[in-house]
């Protein structure tokens, strides 16, 4: 006689990462220039990508800047409010 053994549980259920997104809210404060300059910057993008999401800003009162895990989101949220824009973050 063969005995077999068998698990209860063979598969795990796993999550992903769920991601994140950094905010960066309009503001009476800074000028568009400003803001323009601090994503080209801090996120290395260039002026058009910048100036898209400076309009964001502007015109919508929130954009999502960035976006990934927690932990380079919440890095992101801090060094935003750094330079002096208003920032947050969320779960996507």
């Amino acid at each position: 006689m063969t005995d077999t053994l068998t698990s209860p549980l063979t598969e795990v259920d796993v999550a992903p990462l769920t991601p994140w997104a950094t905010v960066v809210w309009n503001d009476p404060v800074n000028l568009m220039s400003y803001v323009t300059y601090v994503f080209m910057t801090y996120f290395g993008y260039p002026r058009d990508k910048s100036e898209r999401l400076m309009m964001t800003v502007h015109q919508q009162g929130r954009a999502i800047v960035s976006q990934g895990d927690r932990e380079t989101m919440e890095l992101d949220a801090a060094a935003m409010q750094g330079y002096g824009l208003w920032a947050t973050l969320e779960q996507v």
